[in-house]
């Protein structure tokens, strides 16, 4: 009887020593920073607008200010914990990222990067910054977008990144910035759809080898989720069709399924990341496999919701139109002081972490 008992009792005491840790602060943001720029000339690019005697009058000290308004963003964005994954488009080089998370008030907060190197005429890139402590790069690759289009100059390649959380789940991390509207937004629409079609080709090459891959894919598409490279293209759902497709497909499937998590926002004009003639538009997403909207996953989005950072310290007044609209560094060679012609979007991912106590 005495042995029953402490048999008992043993299991009573494996059981109770193993628990499942829940980590709800690992946050994932991006954010279009507006033409980070260092001072010094590349020859072999179009930096000459963003020189100190350049058109834009690019000064060291600008460019430490505004180093020091990214870290600001992107500490509050973080609130009481630094993001775990930050998501950077329209930076110069590898030099610049490396003073944002080495030489500026950002090193405090422990960030390391992988970044891109386009052909992008003027040497725009991409960058993720993750913790080290957080998330584990396994490989990173990037991919050059092939446009067929006449008057398409070269566009910036897309950064992945593949990494282990904390409960050794695998993510797939996606950074883009596809072609901008400038001349036109027909006339640029081709270009779009064929960033969107090399995307999704990833994507798909990806889930042969990893059936049930944890996909992100951020960026500053210059197109709205509604748009026929984001919906038609990339195939990128609407979260509120999620539990319809769930009905409709089976586990495996909804697996390879990818949704936009601002894609039910979109119909509202007065939320956005980026206004043009007195309208906001959501040009800046955050997409994501079906697999992180299941609340049975060891890693699943926090109430499948994205959010757009509207703080009051990154908005001005729009004396053209009405309410407010993006506190930009630059309006046109005028010195704005401010941050950026974006808004910075988030995610909370909630992880659930095996721990032996």
């Amino acid at each position: 009887m005495l042995g029953h008992r402490l048999f008992i009792l043993n299991i009573f005491l494996l059981i109770s020593f193993t628990e499942i840790v829940s980590q709800d602060n690992f946050r994932v943001m991006f954010y279009n920073v507006e033409n980070l720029f260092d001072t010094i000339d590349d020859p072999a690019k179009d930096d000459n607008d963003f020189l100190p005697d350049g058109f834009m009058k690019w000064t060291p000290w600008k460019y430490r200010k505004k180093l020091q308004d990214i870290t600001r963003v992107i500490t509050a964005v973080g609130g009481m914990q630094s993001p775990a994954l930050v998501g950077l488009c329209e930076v110069e080089n590898d030099s610049v990222i490396f003073d944002l998370v080495n030489r500026s008030p950002l090193m405090a907060q422990g960030y390391e990067y992988v970044m891109t190197n386009s052909p992008d005429n003027r040497g725009i890139d991409n960058a993720l910054l993750y913790q080290r402590h957080q998330f584990k790069p396994l490989e990173s690759n990037e991919y050059k977008i092939g446009l067929n289009q006449k008057n398409i100059k070269p566009t910036r390649n897309i950064l992945h990144v593949t990494g282990l959380v904390l409960s050794k789940d695998t993510i797939d991390v996606f950074v883009c910035h596809f072609p901008s509207r400038s001349g036109g937004q027909k006339e640029t629409e081709p270009a779009r759809i064929e960033s969107a079609k090399a995307l999704r080709n990833i994507v798909d090459s990806v889930l042969l080898k990893r059936n049930n891959a944890n996909f992100i894919i951020m960026g500053d598409f210059n197109d709205q989720p509604s748009d026929k490279s984001m919906s038609e293209i990339l195939r990128a759902n609407s979260t509120d069709l999620y539990n319809d497709i769930l009905q409709s497909h089976s586990e495996s499937e909804i697996e390879k399924e990818l949704f936009n998590l601002f894609y039910r926002k979109n119909n509202n004009s007065e939320i956005g990341t980026y206004k043009y003639q007195g309208r906001w538009y959501i040009n800046d997403h955050i997409i994501v496999s079906g697999n992180l909207l299941d609340t049975n996953n060891h890693i699943f989005v926090k109430n499948r919701l994205a959010h757009i950072y509207k703080a009051d310290f990154l908005l001005e007044d729009d004396h053209g139109y009405y309410g407010k609209k993006p506190f930009r560094t630059n309006l046109g060679p005028r010195y704005n002081a401010g941050f950026s012609d974006h808004l910075p979007v988030y995610m909370d991912l909630i992880i659930n972490i095996h721990s032996e106590i």
